[in-house]
Order: structure tokens, then C-alpha cells, then sequence
């Protein structure tokens, strides 16, 4: 029997049918448990106005300067009638919760991401949602916030920054003010981004840099803040 006929036959196999139908079936549930995240975060998110999202380390301690001044931004967003919204775990996020905590509860939003043996949420969360898909979660805390705030932090918080600049710098939304904070942690980064990429290699353009603030205090995030428009899910 030629080969090609051999394959045919053997590919309409029960059994492969069979296991076949499970793979589609087993996909096509994912997709309904992705959709249903995205559908159940918006309408989470929609109970909120003026939302700030602010990302940073997990792995630093509350005692260290920058959770320091993570906590009083938060308090100071709150106080300003702002809705902070973090990732939901330590470090850095869980210390803008407690600052927007001891405001109001109300003020303290954390998106979390649910492990298999734990939901890695911080206790000054006032509402919380968990989310079972990373980038489920990604979009959801970059939805709909005015300004987004980035504090010292590893390749998540990196990654999270360079995607929101990545779509301003597109087109693909709105101008909102991104605000880095850290000026220690940062510079050398903005430097190689002015040099390397701006001058050297003209990987982006130089007015690029524009799209982001570099700053050093809960102070000055909020002067940012303040000129910033609320903006909506849709």
C-alpha cells in the first residue's frame, strides 16, 4: 500500500479520533476559562474610579526605603481620592496597599495571581480578585488606569513597564503618564536606553524618552498624577 494512503487511513484511526476530539475540547474550555477571566476583571474593575496601578519588587522588605515611599504614595493617592491598584503580593505592592488602606479600604484594589497551593495575596488588600492566566492578569492592571507608577523591581516589573511605554509609543493607547521612580535603580537604565538605543544604535527614537518620568519621591509622583485624566475600560 503507497505511504500517503497508509497515513490517511491510519489518521482516521477511532482511537485518534478519539484523542483528537479531546484536544479540541480541552481547548476550546481554555478558551472559555480565558474569556471568562477577561469578563469577570472588567466588571470587577468597572466598581472603581481614578485608578493608579502601581508595580515594583515583591522581594524587598517593608523596612526598605523604597516600600517606604510606596506606602506613603499610597496613602497619598488615597487621601487625593485615587484608587490604588497592585498586583496584590509583598514587597513593593503590599506597601502602597497599606498606604491606601489606612485611608479607606475602598482605596485598596490587588489583582492577584492564584498559585496551586495558595493565593498570594497582602492583608491590606480591601478588594480583591484572583486570576488564574498571568496575562489575564496583566491586562487587567493595565486596563484602565490614569497613571502607572514603577518602583525598583526585577524582569516582571520591566516587562510590565516596557509594554505599557511599547503601546503609547505605538499609538495603540492613549498618552497616560508612565512615572519611574528610583533614580538611583533607574538611571543607569535610562542612560543605556538615551546612548545605546537613542544615539548609538537609533533602536528608538530619541524623543522617546519622553514617555516616561524619572523621579525620586511619593512627592513628585503625585504632581503627575494630578494633570493626568480619568480614563475608562472601553
Amino acid at each position: 500500500m503507497p505511504k500517503k494512503k497508509q497515513q490517511i487511513i491510519d489518521s482516521e484511526h477511532p482511537m485518534e479520533r478519539k484523542i483528537s476530539l479531546k484536544k479540541m475540547s480541552d481547548i476550546t474550555w481554555r478558551i472559555f476559562r480565558i474569556m471568562s477571566e477577561f469578563v469577570e476583571g472588567f466588571q470587577f474593575l468597572s466598581d472603581f474610579r481614578k485608578e493608579v496601578t502601581i508595580f515594583g519588587s515583591a522581594r524587598l522588605a517593608p523596612e526598605s526605603k523604597w516600600c517606604k515611599e510606596a506606602e506613603k504614595l499610597g496613602e497619598l493617592l488615597a487621601k487625593g481620592g485615587y484608587t490604588v491598584i497592585t498586583g496584590g503580593g509583598p514587597g513593593i505592592m503590599q506597601a502602597a496597599n497599606k498606604g491606601a488602606y489606612k485611608i479607606s479600604p475602598h482605596k485598596s484594589v490587588g489583582l492577584n495571581i492564584q498559585l496551586p497551593k495558595e493565593q498570594r495575596i497582602n492583608p491590606y488588600v480591601g478588594h480583591g480578585k484572583g486570576f488564574y492566566y498571568f496575562f489575564t492578569r496583566k491586562v487587567m492592571l493595565a486596563a484602565s488606569a490614569q497613571a502607572y507608577i514603577y518602583f525598583p523591581g526585577g524582569f516582571g516589573t520591566l516587562d510590565e513597564m516596557s509594554e505599557i511605554i511599547t503601546l503609547i509609543q505605538t499609538g495603540k493607547m492613549q498618552k497616560t503618564p508612565v512615572i519611574i521612580v528610583g533614580k538611583d535603580y533607574y538611571t543607569p537604565l535610562v542612560e543605556w536606553m538615551k546612548q545605546t538605543m537613542g544615539q548609538e544604535h537609533k533602536t528608538i527614537n530619541p524623543k522617546d524618552i519622553n514617555l516616561f518620568h524619572l523621579v525620586d519621591t511619593a512627592e513628585e509622583v503625585m504632581k503627575y498624577v494630578r494633570k493626568s485624566k480619568e480614563r475608562t475600560i472601553f
